[in-house]
């Protein structure tokens, strides 16, 4: 018989690390501290959905960085400091 394979997670509600099995991946579990709920998912992937380039809050991020360049440029220019 193979031993659980497990991974680490902080819980979302009181901050407790929890091992949690690989199993459990994908569905809902309880701290066994707290009893506060959330989705079984391991946080490396959590990042790995960010760092899509068309994700919506980095398409927001660029939009937000592109509107303010032309303004960085003109105060640069007149030698007024940020």
């Amino acid at each position: 018989m193979s031993n659980p394979t497990y991974f680490f997670r902080e819980c979302p509600t009181c901050g407790r690390q929890l091992r949690i099995r690989v199993a459990h991946l994908g569905k809902r579990v309880a701290c066994l501290h707290c009893r506060g709920q959330f989705d079984a998912v391991d946080p490396a992937s959590l990042c790995h959905d960010l760092c899509e380039e068309d994700h919506p809050l980095l398409r927001r991020a660029e939009e937000l960085l592109e509107s303010a360049a032309p303004q960085n440029r003109s105060d640069n220019r007149s030698g007024n400091p940020r």
